[in-house]
């Protein structure tokens, strides 16, 4: 049974930076199943009601002419696999001529599977929230998270050919440095695993915490850490991730 596609609340022509390598457009979906106290994405989260809905008809119309200088388009959220008709959005998509990339939070395993085994996805970013034990997980994803979810989704996205990378949020009052390397430690192993190219490493981004407008009102107050401390960081988060 074919679902109907999930309505689009937001989209960028072009990005930069969503797509690693190349320029991709971006679309977002409404709503996600965790409440992560950093997002600054909570309008889409909680009040997708009250931004336009956009249709893909127009967007794709838009980027007809742009598919020289763009891989494709990166469905965001949100979070794009809790939408039962998101596999029907990729299928419009792949059929207009572009690429897809999806980011995820990593709570449908079962949903990655389909849509790698289908051929649907070209790249897949999974944003892992914390070191993989139950609290430290709840403490930065707002709610209950099993990791044994978390876990299966890395082992499927580093058991396939299809481009993967995974991404932290740095937020200083949730997680300290050696969290963020603990959680690398963790990665590596499951990586080594289950990979399907275990001459490669995985790679983990981190990203900074962004003050201006998060989920939780109380995060307004706490400082980012600076460039210099985020790239120490990830450089020894390469280190061991080899």
């Amino acid at each position: 049974m074919t679902h109907e596609r999930p309505v689009i609340k937001g989209f960028v022509e072009t990005s930069p930076v969503d797509w690693p390598g190349q320029n991709c457009a971006v679309i977002a979906l409404p709503y996600c199943n965790l409440r992560c106290p950093y997002c600054y994405s909570h309008q889409l989260v909680l009040r997708p009601d009250s931004l336009e809905t956009l249709p893909l008809e127009r967007i794709l119309e838009r980027l007809e002419a742009r598919k020289d200088r763009i891989g494709g388009i990166c469905i965001t959220g949100g979070e794009p696999t809790i939408h039962r008709g998101l596999p029907a959005l990729l299928e419009t998509i792949r059929g207009a001529g572009l690429g897809t990339k999806v980011d995820t939070n990593g709570t449908q395993p079962e949903i990655l599977e389909y849509l790698i085994a289908k051929g649907l996805v070209d790249a897949v970013a999974m944003d892992v929230k914390a070191p993989l034990d139950d609290a430290a997980y709840a403490r930065c994803a707002g709610v209950l998270v099993p990791v044994s979810i978390i876990k299966k989704s890395i082992a499927v996205l580093t058991a396939t050919d299809v481009a993967c990378t995974f991404r932290c949020t740095v937020t200083p009052t949730l997680l300290s440095e050696d969290d963020i390397y603990r959680l690398a430690e963790e990665l590596r192993t499951i990586w080594y695993e289950n990979s399907f190219s275990p001459n490669a490493a995985p790679c983990l981004t981190l990203q900074n915490f962004d003050p201006s407008d998060p989920m939780e009102p109380a995060l307004k107050g706490v400082k980012s850490v600076s460039h210099e401390t985020l790239a120490r960081m990830q450089d020894e988060v390469n280190q061991i991730l080899g």
